[in-house]
């Protein structure tokens, strides 16, 4: 039997539920930020930020808004400009504990990168934290170990991106494809060296840290 999944915008109620999620994913690693904070980066770009409902529960959220390639949100600080660019920034995925293995954290995903092209952003880039490389690597995403990353996001974490295109041909060969209408609407298109594409996929369980 299916779940019952559903993955819509973010409302005024979400907020405690999304705090509570966020605090119990990042605590741990010191990287968890005030609510203020977090509302500021969705207010940023309500159209590119989601929660996940799982059981008619939230179980799950996405923030993401516009960010100048190379540079990303301070943890400590909530946004006080709108950037205007054509690069778009993952800032948070989570997906709740009690929830991981079905593959949620990719459906987030799905979302997220239909929606970018959809809105004719040229990249989505991130922050992979707590060991997560590997997964965002299985998802066509690149290093970009030259750019060098506050210490609030702590040991080991990696600035990550993937560009996005219209090229049809291309998409359906990349990690995040889906059949789902909405995303074959448009395309993208990732340079993929030898190395990564030899990467097994890793499952969204294994690493719950997925960015900051």
């Amino acid at each position: 039997m299916g779940h019952d999944v559903r993955i819509r915008h973010i409302a005024e109620g979400d907020w405690d539920a999304i705090v509570a999620l966020e605090a119990a994913t990042y605590s741990a690693g010191a990287l968890s930020e005030e609510r203020h904070a977090l509302e500021s980066r969705a207010r940023s770009s309500p159209g590119t930020c989601f929660v996940l409902d799982f059981e008619q529960r939230p179980a799950g959220y996405v923030l993401a808004l516009p960010y100048p390639m190379f540079r990303y949100p301070d943890l400590s600080r909530a946004e006080d400009v709108v950037h205007h660019s054509r690069n778009l920034h993952l800032h948070d995925l989570v997906v709740a504990e009690h929830v991981r293995g079905n593959g949620l954290a990719r459906e987030l995903l799905h979302r997220l990168t239909a929606t970018a092209r959809a809105k004719k952003y040229e990249r989505i880039s991130l922050i992979a934290v707590g060991g997560s490389e590997g997964f965002w690597s299985a998802n066509a995403f690149d290093a970009v170990p030259e750019v060098a990353l506050a210490p609030g996001y702590g040991a080991g974490a990696v600035y990550m991106c993937k560009t996005l295109s219209t090229s049809r041909a291309a998409y359906t060969s990349d990690p995040t494809y889906t059949s789902d209408p909405t995303y074959m609407s448009e395309a993208v298109h990732e340079d993929r060296d030898a190395r990564r594409r030899s990467q097994p996929m890793v499952r969204s369980a294994d690493h719950p840290r997925k960015t900051k």
